[in-house]
């Protein structure tokens, strides 16, 4: 189904699909993980979802600053509203995928190829939650990506 998802373009259900799929083999240790394919089917799914997303932020960003730039603090204000709705989805995508990394996927992972390719997905969405991310919390972002980064090099 992931497959035909992708091929449809529909991205959100390739996520939901290739989280089922990862939720049923990881988490019961080494040895039971996802295939090579299942790994690349959920890093397109959910790079697919974050994508469109971080791509909408820094347009809308822009947009804000130059409103901001000619003064036109209403209108500033109404983007600023409309940028925080697009943070909230990329919160909340950057979470789940985080959240399932953890779980599920990096402690059955028992093949170092697939822990590396876990770690580094980490430090990816970590990253892209230090990219829109202010002040403590985007010191935690950075911190979690260069750890999960760190982790990825050093792995047997």
């Amino acid at each position: 189904m992931a497959k035909l998802a992708e091929q449809a373009e529909r991205y959100e259900e390739m996520v939901e699909f290739m989280e089922r799929v990862a939720k049923a083999t990881g988490g019961a240790g080494p040895g039971e993980e996802l295939s090579v394919e299942e790994r690349n089917l959920l890093s397109v799914a959910y790079k697919n979802v974050i994508g469109a997303r971080r791509a909408s932020w820094r347009i809308i960003s822009s947009i804000e600053q130059k409103e901001e730039g000619r003064g036109n603090d209403a209108h500033a204000a109404t983007i600023r509203s409309y940028r925080s709705k697009i943070e909230a989805e990329l919160a909340k995508i950057c979470d789940g995928i985080l959240a399932l990394l953890d779980s599920h996927l990096v402690p059955s992972a028992g093949a170092a190829e697939s822990k590396v390719f876990y770690l580094k997905m980490k430090g990816d969405y970590h990253r892209y939650l230090a990219e829109f991310k202010s002040g403590g919390e985007r010191k935690e972002a950075a911190e979690s990506t260069m750890n999960a980064y760190k982790a990825a090099q050093i792995s047997p």
